[in-house]
């Protein structure tokens, strides 16, 4: 998958956020023009091996990484780095 050209500084931003149990995708889409593929893509490409099967395996566990999934909208934390 073709990734966009992205500086260090929002790669690691971006790898932190997808980190993050309660930022969903969406708002990583809306903040840096990345879908969730390019996110999953991005992260396979900057990590090792294990530690890519290992975020893989807890986001899909995760009903709170996708918006839509969620059982609550009002009441997320939202960091201050964050644009939306």
């Amino acid at each position: 998958m073709k990734l966009p050209d992205i500086d260090s500084a929002t790669i690691n931003r971006i790898m932190e956020m997808a980190w993050e149990d309660r930022t969903p995708f969406d708002v990583i889409e809306t903040q840096f023009g990345l879908q969730e593929k390019q996110v999953i893509a991005l992260m396979r490409r900057e990590m090792k091996e294990s530690s890519f099967r290992m975020w893989r395996e807890r986001v899909t566990k995760r009903k709170t990484k996708h918006l839509k999934k969620r059982e609550f909208l009002a009441g997320r934390f939202k960091s201050q780095n964050q644009k939306t």
